[in-house]
């Protein structure tokens, strides 16, 4: 068998998430994968090893309350990147805007950080110059 290149890799994982074929995701995880979750921030969760990743994955592909969309992939080397949404919900605001940092190695992935937009108020440095007084810097 020849090695997948990266966008190989990265459009079969998309394509689990997107036909919900957890199945899929089986041999596109290298043995000592590395991958960590959008939550709890601020760090999120860490998996680590194939069997912990692809069973972490599979049931997010099997949860049919939710749906991953991917929205743009952009492959070098052997790294990726996938912007995506998120939906968990019914309502118009019950989705999440979001990226994952992806690396493939020998055909399989062996790195995925997952990075989303949060949910709540996060304080600004433009926000804090706004507030501040005339002529004070930060």
């Amino acid at each position: 068998m020849s090695v997948r290149t990266t966008a190989e890799v990265i459009d079969r994982f998309n394509h689990a998430f997107v036909n919900r074929d957890a199945a899929a995701l089986g041999d596109l995880v290298g043995e000592n994968c590395v991958m960590e979750s959008v939550q709890p921030a601020p760090r999120g969760e860490r998996v680590e090893g194939r069997e912990a990743c692809v069973a972490w994955w599979q049931a997010l592909v099997d949860d049919h309350t939710t749906q991953f969309t991917p929205v743009d992939v952009f492959v070098t080397g052997e790294r990726a990147a996938i912007s995506w949404e998120y939906r968990y919900g019914e309502g118009p605001a019950d989705w999440v805007a979001g990226v994952n940092i992806m690396r493939v190695q020998d055909g399989v992935i062996v790195e995925a950080l997952g990075y989303s937009k949060t949910a709540g108020e996060v304080p600004l440095a433009t926000d804090a110059e706004a507030d501040a007084p005339a002529g004070a810097t930060r």
